[in-house]
């Protein structure tokens, strides 16, 4: 079964500033707030929650298809995915724009600063999806929220089963919306905030809402996540990391591990379990796509934490 992941492509550049915003920032003058932060180190990550949820099916040994809109800059990011066997084929190239770019200034107390430039990402409703893609399962995440809306649609109209992922882009959407896409969608996922937002933006709790759905899935960071399914509440525990790196693509590492275990039509414990594991494996490496397991590995890591192999 093909796996349909549309959302964001994005460069991050994330800068980190040696002390701390607090102390160059005068809590009396914010309303002429003009300052500069020195930050000697940097580097620019490859990222956007399609071509990191792609990334780490990849690693599971999937082929996915990745789609999204991208900008004229996007060559860089085109030889890295032809370097990892990616097909590039449904990525649509806007002209005049950018490829979407988060720019982060991180100080010694973990606070960030960030800008964000959407760029060719507004442009997402320009990318269709058809039968004649192949997909059997799709997961529609963070992107312009046209063209999601749209591409929720339209895997309902074609039957292909969808999770629905709003993740940052939940704000943008009216009660109407969110309730539509879950109405259409087959799985939802969110974290902690997103869902106390969506219960508050739809007037209705998690647990109801996934009595419309066929999983309904809740991660809770460190203390694991709930998958609620079938009527039952599925406790899935989080998986003791390496090391405490950097949380950035966690979720979408923890997701890629949900549609593998989706399209395999595995019971709910053991598809948390593999999520789990994968957000262990990226939390303890910077960045969204320095983690390198091979599927052995990942295996390996899975029969450490649960006694046995999910694969």
């Amino acid at each position: 079964m093909k796996t349909l992941v549309t959302g964001s492509m994005a460069y991050d550049t994330i800068m980190v500033f040696p002390d701390r915003f607090k102390n160059h920032l005068l809590a009396d003058q914010l309303h002429i707030l003009n300052v500069c932060f020195l930050a000697p180190e940097m580097r620019r990550e490859f990222g956007g929650t399609a071509g990191n949820i792609a990334y780490n099916l990849k690693l599971l040994g999937e082929d996915p298809l990745l789609m999204a809109t991208v900008g004229e800059d996007i060559q860089p990011y085109l030889y890295r995915l032809e370097r990892l066997h990616i097909s590039a084929t449904h990525l649509k190239r806007i002209p005049g724009q950018f490829t979407a770019q988060a720019f982060i200034t991180t100080d010694l107390d973990d606070n960030q600063i960030t800008a964000f430039h959407p760029g060719a990402m507004n442009h997402s409703h320009e990318n269709h999806i058809g039968r004649e893609l192949g997909a059997g399962l799709a997961i529609v995440g963070p992107d312009g929220k046209e063209g999601m809306l749209q591409h929720a649609r339209e895997c309902a109209a074609h039957g292909i089963p969808f999770l629905f992922d709003p993740g940052q882009g939940l704000p943008m959407f009216s009660r109407e919306e969110l309730l539509e896409m879950v109405k259409l969608g087959s799985y939802l996922a969110v974290n902690d905030y997103e869902g106390k937002l969506l219960e508050e933006k739809t007037g209705r709790k998690l647990e109801e809402l996934a009595r419309e759905l066929k999983a309904l899935v809740h991660t809770l960071g460190a203390q694991g996540s709930v998958i609620f399914a079938d009527g039952a509440r599925h406790e899935i525990p989080c998986v003791a990391p390496d090391a405490l790196l950097d949380p950035t693509g966690c979720g979408d590492a923890y997701r890629a591990g949900l549609l593998y275990g989706i399209a395999r039509g595995w019971h709910w414990p053991t598809t948390g379990r593999l999520a789990s594991v994968m957000g262990a494996v990226k939390i303890a490496h910077r960045g969204p796509q320095n983690h390198k397991p091979s599927r052995e590995e990942i295996a390996a890591r899975y029969r450490k934490a649960f006694g046995a192999s999910p694969f």
